[in-house]
């Protein structure tokens, strides 16, 4: 079952966040951040995307038109943000992690239909809102250095801790 396989890149930001990584050397830079970020927001746009596109369930549509709009509405934010501040998002190991465990999962999602679907891609939103809710507090914002950067991923986390309830409660529904 794919909840027995979330991210393995975001499990690796659980990693990176542990206490054996409190050498300020070991902690990404605030474009790598930057670039984290916005790439774990498009991931779950994609995710949206595919759920729209396959699901019949209302809870699961309606919730994946959720994770839509609020995903691209913080990456908008993100983008003027780094327009704003001339500054580079950084490609990094992370994000390209990040990317190569999103685009497994959507090939295995794609291969799922009705209730397989809705379920695998529920359960999977459960476990990304969880690992990126963790990134978030234990990597991501401590790390940053600009203020405006951190007050966007204080913001982002609320956003993204109430988008992990909601995946709860439909996976609740669907059980």
């Amino acid at each position: 079952m794919f909840i027995r396989r979330p991210f393995a890149a975001l499990a690796m930001l659980s990693v990176l966040a542990a206490p054996g990584f409190a050498d300020p050397a070991d902690k990404p830079t605030d474009p790598q951040i930057a670039h984290i970020a916005y790439t774990a927001g498009v991931i779950d746009i994609d995710a949206a995307k595919q759920a729209i596109a396959k699901s019949k369930t209302k809870a699961v549509v309606d919730f994946a038109n959720d994770m839509l709009r609020d995903h691209q509405a913080v990456n908008d934010q993100a983008l003027a943000l780094v327009k704003k501040l001339n500054v580079t998002p950084e490609d990094n190991a992370t994000s390209k992690a990040l990317v190569k465990a999103a685009d497994d999962e959507r090939a295995k999602l794609d291969k799922l239909d009705g209730a397989a679907f809705d379920k695998a891609y529920v359960d999977n939103e459960v476990a990304y809102h969880k690992q990126v809710d963790g990134a978030l507090e234990t990597l991501l914002i401590p790390s940053a250095q600009n203020a405006e950067l951190k007050s966007l991923l204080e913001t982002g986390l609320k956003i993204f801790q109430g988008h992990e309830m909601h995946a709860e409660h439909v996976a609740a529904e669907l059980k």
